[in-house]
């Protein structure tokens, strides 16, 4: 059993000091992730990786009723945070600056953490939110690799299956998404906004 396991493990059975030993269990590891996410972005860019990392924190945090599986339960839950900090962010700038021109997404262009518009990140966010109906497991992956910017190996071992198998999921969800992006452009009235996080 990992460290961190051990202290989710604590938290969920009342130990309030568990919670301010996991911090720094996971802090680098989160802080790592979320500067790989937000890497290459515009120079204009408001979010740093740390305050990434401290509103996702304060997100898991946050919700007392939450009981963790285990690392990898943890790990999600922080991809989940982050997606939803990254989603909500491009909405309100994009709200901000409503009519000039949005650039469209490359769905071939699709890959870890991609710096990327914020019409692009609601466009993802949206087609996702239809897979994960769908692929619930693959759409996991989606998130720790495109939200998170975990690699391979990093986005396997938090889903518990083989790295092989995360390629080919990734696979079969960069196509699958290529697809839903595509027709939702061409028919922006089939789904209508789609409700993510």
């Amino acid at each position: 059993m990992s460290e961190v396991t051990y202290i989710l493990e604590r938290a969920q059975q009342g130990d309030a000091k568990a919670a301010g030993e996991l911090l720094p269990l996971v802090y680098q590891e989160l802080r790592r992730l979320a500067a790989n996410r937000l890497a290459g972005e515009r120079r204009q860019q408001t979010l740093q990786p740390t305050a990434l990392v401290h509103e996702a924190w304060l997100k898991l945090s946050g919700d007392k009723d939450r009981e963790w599986n285990g690392r990898q339960h943890f790990f999600a839950a922080a991809a989940e945070a982050m997606r939803r900090i990254l989603v909500d962010r491009a909405r309100r700038r994009l709200a901000a600056k409503r009519g000039a021109g949005a650039a469209c997404l490359e769905a071939d262009g699709l890959e870890i953490a991609a710096p990327a518009p914020d019409d692009q990140v609601l466009e993802v966010d949206e087609a996702l939110a239809r897979f994960s109906q769908q692929e619930p497991r693959k759409a996991e992956l989606v998130k720790l690799r495109y939200f998170v910017g975990m690699t391979f190996d990093e986005a396997a071992e938090s889903l518990g299956v083989a790295v092989p198998t995360a390629k080919e999921w990734w696979a079969y969800a960069r196509a699958w998404l290529r697809v839903e992006i595509a027709e939702q452009r061409h028919h922006p009235d089939r789904h209508g906004p789609a409700k993510s996080g």
